[in-house]
């Protein structure tokens, strides 16, 4: 419910900064406009914000024990099967987008496999399989969508507003003013209230489903202090992307970073802990299946008439054509097996 009030709010401030421009033709004008821009994000969003962080699909024969975290996470919280990405990135961060959970993808940045332990990789995958579960993908794409909208309706108040002669605005300068400068604070204030609600959601959500509190807390201390040092210069480049990623990836740089996106790591890791301590969230009994317990079990599964780990052979579920490779080959994430660097070898 305060989810859907906060979207409410952003469609009226949008409508309002039409109506401060234009009056009420400037007000439907800016309603058409809206539903054009969340029609289109509803459908490219995904493939948009991909694209900008150059994320290069993989599957189990690219990235083997990343896609087994995804897939084995993705069958306890009973989703299908996400689209999983790798991004050449040494930051530790990862996202999830998608319009529903049958059109979703997941994203990790090569800088988070390398490292966090196995287990906070599953705790960190967990968390971007809540927000699909949550279908907060689309709601967040829909609010940086608007909030960009009103931004550029801010940038371009000016120019509407002092050209306009027929008096349609009827608040004159003061109407042009706020539109310029208070409607872009309140859409970016409207936006961090919709991302720190959701990202709390999630937090609970991955804890649920890995079945392990303490597994995303690890993983979250250990990226909010490495995203601190380490640019993302896709994300600098595209901060409106922002509130996708698990932590804030700005570095600082630009007045975007000013006012975050996310809430306090410290209470995020507060929450997960008092949730461990109350039995919240921890399947004591079933919980996702460690590195060790994963590679056991996919061992035992590949023994001859056990009919392999996917139900029909040794291999894996056929394919029309091999994918391309993923950003940084190497370790186990990648193809070379020889490679032993990083916390899983």
């Amino acid at each position: 419910m305060r989810t859907a009030m906060l979207l409410a709010a952003m469609t009226a401030l949008f409508m309002g900064v039409g109506y401060l421009i234009g009056g009420s033709g400037g007000m439907m004008i800016a309603l058409v406009i809206a539903a054009g821009m969340n029609i289109f994000s509803y459908w490219n969003a995904d493939k948009m914000v991909l694209a900008m962080h150059n994320a290069v699909e993989v599957d189990q024969k690219t990235a083997p024990e990343f896609y087994r975290i995804v897939s084995e996470l993705a069958a306890r919280a009973g989703l299908p099967m996400p689209r999983v990405y790798l991004i050449d990135s040494p930051q530790p961060n990862a996202f999830a987008t998608g319009r529903n959970p049958q059109n979703a993808a997941v994203a990790a940045t090569t800088g988070l496999l390398q490292r966090l332990t196995y287990e906070e990789a599953a705790g960190v995958m967990a968390h971007e399989l809540a927000h699909i579960q949550n279908r907060d993908t689309l709601t967040m794409t829909i609010t940086a969508t608007l909030a960009g909208a009103i931004s550029m309706l801010g940038n371009f108040a000016f120019f509407l507003g002092g050209n306009n002669r027929d008096n349609h605005n009827p608040f004159g300068a003061i109407g042009v003013l706020v539109a310029m400068i208070v409607a872009p604070f309140a859409a970016m204030i409207v936006q961090m209230a919709i991302s720190r609600t959701r990202e709390y959601s999630a937090d609970r959500g991955g804890a649920e489903i890995c079945g392990n509190p303490l597994w995303l807390a690890s993983a979250l201390a250990k990226i909010a202090a490495a995203a601190k040092r380490i640019h993302n210069p896709a994300a600098e480049r595209n901060p409106a992307t922002a509130p996708l990623f698990i932590i804030n990836p700005l570095s600082g740089e630009r007045m975007d970073s000013l006012f975050s996106t996310h809430p306090s790591t410290e209470n995020r890791i507060a929450a997960l802990e008092a949730m461990d301590r109350e039995g919240i969230g921890r399947a004591r009994e079933n919980p996702a299946p460690t590195r060790r317990e994963s590679e056991a079990r996919v061992e035992r599964d590949a023994q001859p008439g056990r009919g392999g780990p996917w139900g029909g052979g040794d291999t894996g579920p056929a394919e029309s054509a091999d994918p391309p490779p993923p950003p940084s080959g190497g370790g186990p994430w990648g193809r070379n097996p020889t490679d032993t660097k990083g916390p899983w070898s």
